[in-house]
């Protein structure tokens, strides 16, 4: 077995990708670039020669439309750098291409992975080369590749998992304290609440992971904290639509006692769910589906299955997400869209189409505007509008129709 690198170059003709970043460049960062050439480099390590020579034409290139090198020469007055993913970070070209050689021979343990190398024309000066360095690299995924290694090692050190000691004797101030030391989210009772699990169930303390396992998924993200706290005392003040609201609290209280006596503590994840209920239950949405899922919705429909009638169901997922696409844009705007897409499959149902609003600020901002530790507003947009269709793309659920819609009243508005 042999380690390989390949250099793959879209023909002169299919140099789409090129040429937008080329523009991108030019237009926001005010330069003059007149030549940029992006390559795809392939780090293929413990593959057998014949495999490669098989996956060539197969696997990493197109022969209509890409240009492959086994070598190139990156000595001289090479204008340019490679950006490859940090390591953890899922590479999708890589493992694509991965899958491919399995097809072609599925006891390969090739391992690959790949970069992109970016040249551009002797007449950028090194302080722009600085400046499109930054403006292409995301340090919170990607880095800059060194090209003269060719090495396979992961830069993962194992650690023995901390364990809390004496965890379970603190007292009530001392939990308080550990719990601001380790910034967790979750309130002091729940940690309380822990502490007396593992003292009285567990008989043990419990480690880092267990304890950063809880935090997050009793966070307000997993587990609704906020639409599940039970409100024991609600008033309106004085204002313009007191009234109103003193009037829709009194219609829901109402409500609740028709729907299930007023059993369930005051919530506002009931104030969200109660007129539902009770449509349902007055028998004006008779075709509703009984689930105790509360963030979606399934009907019963009648389809035509070959000319026999059949009872489907169709199903709708709304989801609201804080999405870190400002922090990672491509792979933060799949998990929200990818959620609404995730759930139905999980019922064994279709999706046929999905639809994301998204607000951000100013797309037309100038770089140099960019707040300090921040990604520029466009760089946001765009790779956000990547990261939608991605989801999808990756469990086979191919997207066929992305728009984008803007309107004065929302800076950035994505349908």
């Amino acid at each position: 077995m042999f380690n390989f690198r390949l250099f793959v170059e879209k023909k002169a003709s299919f140099q789409v990708e090129a040429q937008n970043l080329l523009n991108d460049l030019n237009a926001n960062l005010h330069l003059t670039i007149k030549q940029l050439r992006l390559i795809n480099v392939y780090d293929v390590f413990h593959i057998d020669p014949a495999l490669l020579e098989q996956a060539k034409s197969t696997v990493f290139s197109e022969p209509v439309t890409d240009d492959l090198y086994d070598t190139f020469d990156l000595s001289g007055r090479l204008h340019g750098f490679a950006v490859e993913f940090l390591p953890g970070q899922f590479d999708q070209r890589a493992d694509s291409a991965m899958q491919c050689l399995s097809l072609i021979d599925p006891k390969n343990k090739a391992i690959i992975r790949s970069a992109k190398l970016i040249i551009v024309d002797d007449g950028v000066s090194a302080e722009d080369l600085q400046k499109i360095r930054k403006n292409v690299i995301n340090e919170v995924e990607a880095r800059e590749k060194n090209m003269a290694i060719l090495e396979f090692h992961e830069d993962v050190e194992v650690m023995q998992v901390p364990v809390y000691d004496k965890f379970i004797d603190y007292t009530k101030e001392q939990v308080s304290a550990f719990r601001d030391e380790l910034s967790l989210a979750m309130s002091l009772e729940d940690f309380l609440f822990i502490q007396d699990y593992f003292k009285n169930e567990e008989r043990r303390n419990p480690s880092e992971t267990e304890i950063k396992m809880l935090d997050t998924y009793w966070s307000d993200h997993c587990r609704h904290t906020t639409f599940e706290t039970e409100l024991e005392k609600i008033t309106f003040k004085p204002s313009l639509f007191s009234d109103q609201l003193q009037e829709a609290f009194f219609r829901y209280m109402q409500l609740r006692k028709e729907v299930h006596g007023g059993e369930k503590p005051v919530t506002l994840m009931d104030m969200g769910t109660i007129c539902g209920k009770y449509e349902r239950k007055t028998g004006n949405l008779s075709d509703l589906e009984i689930s105790e899922e509360i963030n979606a919705c399934s009907v019963y429909v009648d389809v035509d299955v070959d000319g026999k009638m059949e009872k489907w169901l169709l199903m709708f997922k709304n989801e609201t997400h804080n999405h870190p696409t400002e922090i990672e844009p491509f792979g933060g705007a799949s998990t929200c869209v990818g959620g609404a897409i995730r759930d139905p499959l999980s019922g064994r149902s279709y999706v046929y189409q999905a639809m994301r609003v998204t607000g951000a600020g100013d797309i037309t901002e100038p770089f140099c505007q960019t707040l300090e530790g921040k990604l520029p507003q466009q760089v946001i947009s765009k790779t956000a509008a990547h990261g939608y269709s991605s989801y999808g793309n990756q469990i086979g659920l191919a997207t066929t129709f992305v728009r984008e819609l803007y309107h004065d009243g929302y800076k950035a508005k994505r349908l």
